[in-house]
C-alpha cells in the first residue's frame, strides 16, 4: 500500500515519478497499434505532446505563484516606465520608476517593511520546496506538503514558523521530520513544539545558527540607577535569541553547576537586582567567603563559614517569617503584595554543599532543618531563597529540599545524573540534560521556570569591573534611602509633617 505523501493523496512512488503505465507519462501510453505511423502511436504521441505541455503550463503557473511577492513588486516599480512609454512619455515614465526605487531604497521604514516581506516570502518558499522535496523522497515520517504557514516571524538566529497541520496528521509526525527538513534547507536544527492549546498547531523554529555559541549580549540592566525585585529580572537569551526573565517573588531558584559552568555569574544578576531595590533585606551566606563579598555593604546581614552563624542567621529569618504571617492573619491578607510594606527577604546561599556537608552532625542538620522550614513556607511571607552549589549531588540536594525549589537552574554538570538532581529526576532520560554542554560555552544552561519544560539559555555576563560598578551604586542608593527614612522618622517623631 503506498504511503501518503506530502501532497495529501495515495500515490505509487515509482508511477508517480515516471509515469510507468501510466498514459501521460514518460514511460508509457503509444496506443494499441504497433511500428511506426498506426493510429496507436500517433494518438500516443499526440497524448505525450499534451501532456509535456500542461507540465510546462504547470511548472510556470507554480513558480508565478512561487514568487508573487517579488513579481508583484517588480511590477509597481516598472508600471510607471510601461506607462510612460505607452503613452509616448519614456523619460517622464523612466523618473517615475526611479523615484520609487529611491523611495523604496532610501525611506528607512519602507526599505525595512519591504525587507520583512520578501524575507518572509523567501522562507514560505523555502518551506513549501523542502515539503515537497520530502514527499518525493518518499521520507517514511509523515508528510506534510498540507502544512500551512500562518505567520513568519525573524529572530537573530533563524525564524520561528506558526504552522498548521492537515487533517489526518499530527504534530507529532512532524516533529519526526524535523531533522529531514534541516536536512533539505541545510540549516542547523528545525525544532517543533505543539501549541498547548489547538493539537493541529505548532510553532516550528528554522535555526541557521548556534544561538548559544557566542557570549550573551551584556546585562541590560548594568547602568541600571535602581531597579525593584517585584519586577522580571533578565538573566539570558534562549536559543531563540529571545530574552528569558525570572520573577521571584514567591518563587525560590536552585542554582547547579560543576566548577567553571557560570554559577557566580548568573548568581550576580541576581544578586545585583536585589541590591539596586533599597527597599529589599538582603542576606548572603557565603561558605567561601569570596563568592559573595563584593555585596556585603549591601547586605542585611551575612555569614561565613561557620555553620553555627549560618544558623543563627536563618533562625533569625524564620522568627521573623512567623511574625509576618501573624501580621498577615491579622489584616486578613494570603501574602505579602508590593503595596503591604512589608519588604522583601532575598536569601542567598553560596556554596550549599559546604553548610550541609562540614562541620558539626548536630549544626548540619539544624540548617537543614532551617532552610527546609524557610523554602516550603517562606513565599507567601514575602521570603527569597536562592541556594546555589558546585557540587549537584544527591547528598547535597536531597530530593526533600530540591523539590521545594519552584525555579531549577541546571548550569553544564558532569553526568547526566547531576544534572537530574538539580532540575528533577527523569529529564534527563527525555533529553534535557546539562551534561552535553560543550565546556567552552560558559553560562549555557537549563532554566525549568515558568514554561513547564527546561529551556535552554546563555546567561548574561558581568565581569569585575562592571560588578564593582553596581555595588558601589548600590550601596549609595542604599546609605542616601535610608537616610530619608531616618529623616522621616525623626520629623514624625516630632510632630512634624
Amino acid at each position: 500500500m503506498a504511503e501518503p505523501s506530502f501532497y495529501g493523496h495515495e500515490r505509487d512512488d515509482a508511477r508517480a515519478d515516471w509515469g510507468v503505465d501510466s498514459p501521460g507519462g514518460w514511460g508509457g501510453g503509444y496506443g494499441t497499434g504497433s511500428g511506426a505511423g498506426t493510429p496507436g502511436r500517433s494518438g500516443a504521441g499526440s497524448a505525450e505532446q499534451g501532456g509535456i505541455v500542461e507540465a510546462a503550463l504547470l511548472g510556470l503557473a507554480r513558480t508565478v505563484w512561487a514568487f508573487g511577492v517579488e513579481l508583484s513588486g517588480l511590477a509597481v516599480l516598472t508600471a510607471p516606465a510601461a506607462f510612460g512609454a505607452a503613452r509616448g512619455w519614456p523619460a517622464a515614465g523612466g523618473v517615475g520608476s526611479g523615484l520609487l526605487l529611491a523611495g523604496l531604497l532610501g525611506i528607512g521604514p519602507v526599505r525595512r517593511l519591504a525587507g520583512r516581506v520578501l524575507h518572509e516570502a523567501m522562507t514560505r518558499r523555502c518551506w513549501h520546496r523542502a515539503v515537497r522535496a520530502l514527499g518525493r523522497a518518499s521520507t517514511p515520517a509523515w508528510r506534510g506538503g498540507q502544512v500551512s504557514i500562518r505567520t513568519v516571524t525573524p529572530r537573530p538566529v533563524g525564524d520561528v514558523l506558526e504552522v498548521r497541520v492537515p487533517v489526518g496528521g499530527t504534530v507529532a509526525d512532524l516533529e519526526k521530520a524535523a531533522e529531514a527538513l534541516a536536512v533539505v534547507l541545510e540549516i542547523r536544527q528545525v525544532r517543533v513544539r505543539r501549541d498547548t492549546d489547538n493539537a493541529r498547531q505548532a510553532r516550528v523554529s528554522l535555526i541557521r545558527r548556534d544561538p548559544l555559541s557566542a557570549p550573551a549580549p551584556a546585562w541590560p540592566h548594568a547602568g541600571a540607577g535602581r531597579l525593584s525585585l517585584w519586577e522580571p529580572i533578565p538573566v539570558g537569551l534562549d536559543e531563540d535569541g529571545q530574552p528569558v526573565t525570572l520573577t521571584l517573588p514567591e518563587r525560590n531558584l536552585l542554582l547547579g553547576g560543576e566548577p567553571g559552568a557560570g554559577k557566580s555569574a548568573a548568581l550576580s544578576l541576581l544578586v545585583a537586582t536585589a541590591a539596586l531595590d533599597p527597599s529589599v533585606r538582603l542576606h548572603l551566606l557565603d561558605g567561601k567567603l569570596v563568592e559573595l563579598a563584593g555585596w556585603a555593604g549591601c547586605a542585611d546581614s551575612t555569614a561565613g563559614v561557620d555553620v553555627e552563624d549560618a544558623n543563627l542567621l536563618l533562625a533569625r529569618l524564620r522568627a521573623d517569617m512567623d511574625a509576618r504571617y501573624l501580621s498577615l492573619l491579622a489584616n486578613r491578607a494570603r501574602k505579602v503584595a508590593p503595596d503591604s510594606g512589608l519588604p522583601l527577604h532575598l536569601v542567598v546561599i553560596d556554596e550549599l554543599a559546604h553548610y550541609l556537608l562540614n562541620g558539626e552532625r548536630k549544626e548540619r542538620a539544624l540548617f537543614a532543618e532551617l532552610m527546609r522550614d524557610l523554602v516550603a513556607r517562606g513565599r507567601a511571607a514575602g521570603i527569597i531563597v536562592i541556594a546555589a552549589t558546585q557540587k549537584p549531588q544527591h547528598d547535597v540536594i536531597p530530593t526533600a529540599l530540591r523539590d521545594l525549589f519552584g525555579f531549577r537552574w541546571a548550569l553544564r554538570c558532569s553526568t547526566p545524573q547531576a544534572s537530574d538532581t538539580v532540575l528533577g529526576a527523569g529529564w534527563a532520560s527525555q533529553g534535557h540534560t546539562a551534561s552535553d554542554i560543550d565546556s567552552a560555552h560558559r553560562g549555557v544552561g537549563l532554566l525549568l521556570h515558568e514554561g513547564g519544560q527546561p529551556i535552554r539559555l546563555r546567561s548574561h555576563y558581568l565581569d569585575d569591573p562592571t560588578l564593582a560598578a553596581i555595588a558601589d551604586r548600590a550601596e549609595t542608593l542604599r546609605r542616601t534611602v535610608a537616610g530619608v527614612r531616618t529623616a522621616a522618622g525623626v520629623a514624625r517623631s516630632r510632630g512634624v509633617s
